[in-house]
């Protein structure tokens, strides 16, 4: 066992000290095909280590845990930081934050860790043979969870301790026939395993019909039309366009099409955009991000008008903006600025009345990735599915359908939102890190560039 307190006596180093240790254990599951690939558990780990020197950051991990390891890992830490002070450019000043003494749990109904493995094994199958249809000619399922205990300790004194489990399951299936390949999947995940118990036959059974459907839909036409996206869509838009561009970080370096507009307009009136780590049950939330700053819901943009930035410590120090608790590392990583959960705020109409009120245009679904440059406004997204809007309905199914444009031009000729709020699930990538993150909102219209 540590001694917390003879933990806390060695943060006595550089300007600033933190200490994030991590253990935990991991499960994994692979299917393809029907075929069991992988069953694996795993424990693991490990003390990340901070410590600031007036302007240079020293940063030292270990999977090590002892009293002894952070000693060392302190003391390295902070020859690193004085050197990195030698050759800094940048003038570091953390924001002032409270002192925090707390613990918490963040779990479902059901524990992952507490289900069986057979029970799991046999989710997985099923969802296989759910997914099973002449027409269908591969599939593939995984599925993992973890628990983690974590421990945070600064040299200001706060002290939180926390237990976290999530899990999550993916679905994914090719169609083919007469040479025409088309794919469909659906994700499921939480923070406990009734997310996935609850779930999987309905969207197994989604992922394998969008695929077999697929294979009769027309190429997409290609122009500037209105579009309807659906709240995975737009959420995806949202979370990539605009919420890495107010990551406070990117906008330090320069690398941000928000830079220099806050106060400004930068959407239209209908444009909301919110981060909130506080949504209960939502696969992006936290109590506390990895700073030790409480999570909370941030308004990013409102009513088209750019409010803040998302901040760590550092960034908020350097900008002398408000904390947002945005301070996210993946496992022992350093902490950079990272969303929680984003979307556009629901407006007030019903999907029917929006495509009523369309007339004709094109219906956008869910999200096959694609590219943002955050410095430039750019960005190019591929949709899974998409449909004709012919007189207010929903007509021809189409294949092959990409939406490109310019960030601002794309908020700035947003007219219209539904009343729907759905998230999606999943994880975010950023310098090398992943972390869980939610995005949605309601089904958004606008005018873009199908491509």
């Amino acid at each position: 066992m540590l001694n917390l307190e003879r933990l806390e006596k060695l943060l006595e180093l550089g300007d600033y000290v933190d200490v994030r240790i991590n253990v935990g254990e991991t499960t994994t599951l692979t299917l393809k095909d029907g075929n069991i690939e992988e069953i694996s558990s795993g424990f693991g780990n490990g003390v990340a280590v901070r410590v600031l020197y007036k302007n240079g950051w020293g940063f030292a991990t270990s999977n090590i845990v002892s009293e002894k390891e952070v000693e060392s890992l302190l003391e390295r830490a902070y020859k690193m930081a004085k050197l990195s002070n030698k050759y800094s450019e940048k003038d570091i000043k953390l924001k002032d934050y409270k002192t925090v003494i707390d613990k918490y749990k963040m779990m479902g109904k059901i524990n992952p860790i507490d289900v069986d493995i057979e029970e799991k094994k046999e989710i997985i199958m099923e969802t296989y043979k759910i997914m099973v249809d002449e027409k269908i000619k591969s599939i593939s399922v995984s599925y993992s969870d973890g628990f983690s205990r974590k421990l945070y300790l600064n040299s200001e004194g706060s002290r939180i301790e926390g237990e976290i489990t999530r899990c999550i399951m993916y679905m994914n299936c090719v169609s083919r026939e007469n040479g025409n390949l088309q794919y469909g999947s659906e994700r499921a995940g939480g923070f406990g395993f009734e997310e996935i118990k609850n779930n999987y036959k309905t969207l197994a059974s989604e992922a394998k019909n969008r695929a077999i459907r697929l294979l009769n839909a027309k190429p997409c036409p290609k122009g500037k039309f209105k579009v309807i996206l659906d709240p995975e869509l737009a959420g995806v838009f949202i979370h990539e366009a605009v919420g890495h561009a107010s990551e406070a970080d990117l906008v330090l370096q320069n690398d941000s099409v928000f830079k220099d507009k806050l106060g400004e307009k930068v959407g239209s009136e209908y444009v909301s955009v919110v981060d909130d780590s506080t949504i209960k049950g939502a696969f992006g939330s936290y109590v506390y991000d990895d700073e030790g700053v409480k999570g909370r819901k941030t308004t990013i943009i409102e009513d088209g008008i750019l409010k803040t930035f998302l901040h760590s410590r550092e960034t908020a120090g350097r900008m002398d903006a408000e904390l947002t608790g945005n301070g996210r590392a993946e496992g022992l990583n350093r902490p950079i600025v990272r969303m929680s959960n984003t979307y556009i705020k629901p407006g007030d109409w019903t999907f029917e009345e929006l495509l009523e009120d369309t007339k004709n245009g094109i219906f956008l679904k869910g999200s096959r990735g694609g590219q943002v440059d955050t410095g430039k406004g750019l960005f190019q997204f591929s949709a899974v599915e998409a449909y004709l809007i012919e007189g207010g309905k929903l007509t021809t199914i189409l294949k092959d359908a990409g939406l490109s444009g310019e960030i601002l031009d794309i908020l700035f000729k947003v007219d219209a939102i539904t009343k729907d709020f759905k998230l999606s699930v999943g994880y975010c990538g950023k310098d090398g890190q992943s972390v869980p993150v939610g995005d949605g909102g309601g089904f958004v219209r606008t005018i873009a560039t199908v491509s």
